[in-house]
């Protein structure tokens, strides 16, 4: 029967444990806070990764914010990038009058949050940053920096804590390397 596998099948190792990714995400919430106290604040996540990160994330900022969602696509199955970036869901408000921040599931290539980046730069928010979960640096084609990185983790592909694997895994509370053996 379709979908009947374990969900732990496709799990090599833990990468990051439920307990350190809830650390740091209510670091990086206290310092949004800090930063941001008194400021018109969006978040903006990045679907479909970026959804946990993003609910858990928002619940740890402790000021008034206001909530958007892109979908940005340049993996559209498997585990290697397709290249192209694809905005099939853009944010529909106007964001000038807003200090942004993109959450972002994973930064590997690059390619794609530069894109975002670049779009939303033109629609002359008050400031924008980046805070991404994870960052794979040594995937890195363009010349693309978080301006916070929760982990930073080696070139592996991972699954859980909203990353998938052809849809499948999100679900999974923790940071894994998939077996690409599977």
């Amino acid at each position: 029967m379709a979908g009947s596998e374990d969900i732990y099948s496709g799990i090599k190792r833990v990468l990051i444990s439920e307990d350190e990714i809830k650390q740091k995400v209510k670091e990086a919430g206290e310092w949004v806070s800090k930063e941001y106290e008194g400021k018109p604040l969006l978040l903006i996540s990045i679907l479909n990764g970026a959804f946990v990160f993003m609910a858990d994330f928002c619940r740890e900022v402790k000021i008034p914010c206001e909530i958007a969602f892109m979908c940005a696509k340049s993996y559209y199955s498997g585990t290697v990038s397709a290249g192209e970036v694809n905005v099939t869901m853009d944010v529909s408000q106007d964001i000038s009058g807003y200090h942004v921040i993109i959450v972002e599931d994973i930064i590997d290539t690059g390619r794609t949050l530069r894109d975002v980046v670049d779009m939303l730069k033109k629609r002359n928010p008050l400031s924008l940053k980046v805070i991404t979960l994870l960052d794979k640096p040594s995937r890195r084609i363009v010349d693309f920096e978080a301006d916070m990185s929760l982990f930073t983790i080696p070139d592996h592909f991972v699954i859980g804590y909203g990353l998938d694997c052809a849809e499948k895994y999100r679900n999974l509370p923790f940071i894994a390397e998939y077996d690409e053996g599977q």
